[in-house]
């Protein structure tokens, strides 16, 4: 078996984390998986993966490997559709992740339009509040909120967002407004626990470093219920601007509290291909670029 051919292999057992599973999504029997591994490792004399009878993983030396294998299998696969020409369709299997409701609302209309334009492509869109380690869950594309702390990840710009402080009309007419953060611990909070921005309600740094401590009557697991539960008249909430747009615009949430916003969040598309990216990954960002720098929420 060619070298090529082990790092394919290889790396689908990864992002797999199964070798039945690499079989099917290769097409080849997993005995034949299974060799190719071993033969791998036997060559490489670094354990590669990590197996139990539950799961398999890839090794901190595998995970290293795995992000070298990847580049160059997207090299080759560059090489291949340099031969054929600038102008051949993308092709194969993308996997996207975005926050849920930012997935949601500009993130699948834009993989809708790329699986239209290019028929011979397929996307798992994989939508969840946590931040995703691109190498270690073998996905491709990311959209990501918030300054970057990983160097290694290549990203574009493509808008940023706030984070408000947001009510229902009906609400503030009952309990008043907020003048000034220190006074939210006199009115009932709605909290969600979603993503990187929940363990604490941060504002201008002209007010120090330190979060504001909210005793919160109602918490959520997610931004939407959170949303839902503002709308509805049970409290204040904290959003990412673009979660409460269509609220804020029909007048069903107002938001408080504008002066003491904390600076802008930027939005990045994430990365780790590099400038030899494939041409199914190159165009989709290149498309979703172009949709999310359009967004009027998102400058």
């Amino acid at each position: 078996m060619d070298r090529f051919q082990s790092l394919q292999i290889y790396v689908a057992v990864a992002e797999e984390e199964g070798f039945a599973a690499a079989a099917r999504r290769l097409g080849i029997s997993p005995p034949a998986v299974t060799r190719a591994v071993a033969s791998l490792e036997e060559h490489l004399g670094v354990k590669l993966l990590n197996r139990t009878t539950r799961y398999v993983r890839a090794t901190e030396a595998g995970l290293r490997y795995l992000d070298d294998a990847r580049q160059i299998l997207a090299r080759l696969e560059a090489a291949d559709e340099a031969a054929l020409g600038i102008n051949t369709d993308p092709r194969g299997h993308l996997s996207v992740t975005a926050p849920i409701l930012f997935g949601r609302k500009f993130v699948m209309p834009g993989i809708v339009d790329y699986l239209q334009r290019y028929p011979g492509t397929e996307v798992d869109a994989v939508f969840l509040d946590r931040v995703i380690n691109l190498l270690e869950e073998g996905l491709d594309v990311g959209v990501r909120i918030g300054e970057l702390p990983d160097s290694s990840i290549r990203a574009l710009k493509v808008g940023e967002v706030r984070m408000v402080v947001v009510a229902s009309p009906a609400y503030i007419a009952a309990h008043g407004t907020p003048s000034d953060p220190q006074d939210l611990r006199e009115h009932t909070i709605v909290a969600s626990s979603a993503g990187n921005f929940a363990a604490a309600w941060r504002f201008h740094p002209s007010l120090g470093e330190h979060p504001l401590r909210i005793q919160p009557r109602l918490k959520v697991t997610t931004n939407d219920a959170a949303l839902a539960a503002a709308v509805e008249g049970f409290g204040i909430t904290r959003l990412i601007s673009y979660q409460a747009v269509s609220e804020l615009e029909c007048g069903h949430l107002q938001l408080l509290l504008q002066e003491f916003e904390p600076p802008p969040l930027p939005v990045h598309i994430v990365h780790r291909e590099g400038r030899f990216a494939s041409a199914r990954v190159r165009t989709f960002i290149d498309l979703l670029a172009e949709r999310l720098r359009g967004e009027p929420s998102l400058q």
